[in-house]
């Protein structure tokens, strides 16, 4: 089992549409390890997208990630960041293909409903910045 990191970003939350994305979590076989809604403070929209520091959509996107209450979540199944990154979809939500979150619920390239973790390397950094060893349900069988 592998475990992916997501969020479910303010646009997404503020237009009511994390229900259906936790949906759409669920029917594509992820089990949640962890989930809460928070807000992020620009301490840690900055830390967490730190990696993006020089990119021009770098203030933009930590103001839009401050702008209201996020989901952050851990999620796990077999092949859990290539899974996460295909329910997602595409970046740009144009680009997305039918039947993915962004495709659904993201309003354009930066508005685009959800965040996922691209490499194993990047869930080992994102999935501690929001929570903790005990706040993770483990894995079983019959879980």
């Amino acid at each position: 089992m592998e475990r992916t990191f997501g969020i479910i970003k303010p646009d997404a939350v503020a237009s009511g549409k994390a229900g259906a994305i936790l949906e759409m979590v669920e029917r594509a076989g992820f089990r949640i390890r962890g989930m809460k809604m928070t807000r992020l403070s620009r301490a840690q929209a900055e830390a967490f997208y730190a990696v993006h520091r020089e990119r021009p959509f770098y203030a933009s996107l930590v103001n839009f990630m401050t702008e209201g209450p996020v989901v952050v979540m851990v999620l796990e199944r077999e092949d859990a960041i290539r899974a996460w990154r295909e329910t997602m979809g595409a970046t740009n939500p144009a680009n997305a293909a039918e039947g993915t979150i962004r495709k659904r619920f993201a309003e354009s390239i930066e508005r685009n409903a959800v965040h996922g973790s691209d490499a194993p390397e990047t869930a080992a950094v994102e999935i501690p910045f929001f929570f903790s060893t005990a706040e993770l349900l483990e894995s079983s069988a019959a879980a």
